[in-house]
């Protein structure tokens, strides 16, 4: 039987790019939106038109860019935000109007300053206006997981009835957890979807390092979308990252059971061009496109991974677009990958001469942080490698 499909909904390039640093031009945005659509994005959030004539335009290319991917512009709950969005979205072959509001009470007195009676007019209001503007409307519930579950569906009924076929339930401050999370989706798809072919989607913050396990923990709960960042960028510790969410249903479909219509092979590609982009890449131990996500330097790693990749590895490095694993030599590494290495620049030995090599390689690594291929070379004074087969 076919496994279900998520859809990815990428907020890249609106979510993402309001993280310190990570500001785009408008020629990066169309060049990034061009590869989440190769990439195999379903929906890409091109931005937030009302926030400034950059915004606009960019959502504006971006819809004229993408034929495949849906383009998604963000809106609050308010007519003007709604028919700006409306307007950049004109030229999308598949376009989605995506409303929010919040409706937890600490933003509703601090913030917002409106009453619960006044967040479901608004709610009313502004999807009705989106529907009339875009292909399909999305609707926020801003701090979900903080809200009053009873305020929460009815917020969520409103919307439907309004007209939007995609539920978003946004972990805003990265508050919830994993058990609690999946708790609140299987009560708004009970409550609010039932058999009606609605949409939940989930957008999840990683304050407390938990947006791929709730995004998860929903997607068993009954999402069908996830929203998430390449590299995971966004406000404050980020949103959940889309490499990971996607390589976790990849590897684990034996458990969660779900696929996407990602290429992962271009994962790495994808955040690579990111990277560049921004002012800032991805930290050496990042899951899935981190430099050490393949790379082992521990002796019985490195053994391990030289008989068999599988002892460590649970996706290989071409599966996410990685040319392939490294073998790091250094004071952790033992003989096994210290032969590998010398037999890749052509030279073999017979055992005694790998002792006393690996004793002088020891004391060399115990003084260098970093081996060389040169290094290991003048470890052997005369010798000439040997002819490699073609």
């Amino acid at each position: 039987m076919d496994s279900e499909k998520v859809a990815i909904f990428d907020t890249t390039l609106r979510d993402g790019e309001q993280s310190p640093g990570c500001s785009m031009f408008l020629t990066e945005k169309i060049g990034m939106a061009r590869q989440l659509e190769l990439l195999g994005v379903d929906v890409i959030e091109a931005g937030f038109p009302i926030a400034s004539e950059g915004d606009f335009r960019s959502v504006r290319a971006v819809a004229r860019e993408c034929q495949t991917a849906r383009i998604a512009a963000l809106a609050r709950t308010t007519e003007d935000d709604v028919i700006r969005a409306g307007e950049a979205l004109r030229p999308a072959a598949r376009s989605r109007i995506h409303t929010f509001v919040a409706t937890s009470d600490i933003h509703l007195e601090f913030k917002l300053k409106k009453t619960r009676k006044d967040v479901i007019e608004m709610t009313r209001r502004a999807v009705k206006v989106a529907s009339s503007l875009a292909d399909e409307v999305e609707f926020s519930a801003e701090d979900a997981t903080r809200s009053d579950v009873d305020f929460l569906c009815e917020v969520f009924q409103t919307a439907v009835d309004s007209g939007a076929t995609v539920l978003n339930v946004p972990d805003t401050v990265g508050y919830a957890l994993p058990s609690e999370f999946a708790d609140l989706i299987r009560s708004i798809k009970s409550r609010v979807v039932g058999e009606r072919g609605l949409t939940i989607s989930v957008h999840c913050h990683n304050d407390l390092g938990l947006a791929v396990a709730n995004s998860l923990a929903a997607i068993e709960a009954g999402a069908r979308q996830v929203e998430c960042t390449v590299n995971g960028i966004g406000e404050r510790a980020g949103n959940a990252a889309l490499e990971e969410v996607v390589m976790a249903a990849a590897v684990r479909a034996d458990k969660i059971g779900i696929s996407t219509n990602i290429d992962s092979r271009k994962l790495y590609e994808t955040s690579q061009m990111l990277s560049s982009v921004i002012s800032f890449g991805v930290q050496p131990n990042k899951a899935i496109v981190g430099r050490n996500a393949f790379a082992h330097e521990a002796g019985i790693h490195q053994h391990g991974v030289l008989s068999n990749p599988l002892c460590y590895e649970i996706m290989t490095p071409e599966s996410v677009g990685v040319p392939s694993n490294d073998i790091v030599l250094g004071k952790h590494s033992g003989r096994h990958a210290l032969v590998s290495r010398f037999a890749s620049l052509g030279y073999s030995f017979d055992p005694e001469e790998i002792n006393e090599l690996y004793s002088r390689f020891s004391e060399l690594a115990d003084r260098k942080k970093k081996i060389y291929d040169q290094d290991l070379i003048a470890l052997l004074p005369g010798r000439t490698p040997v002819a490699i087969a073609a």
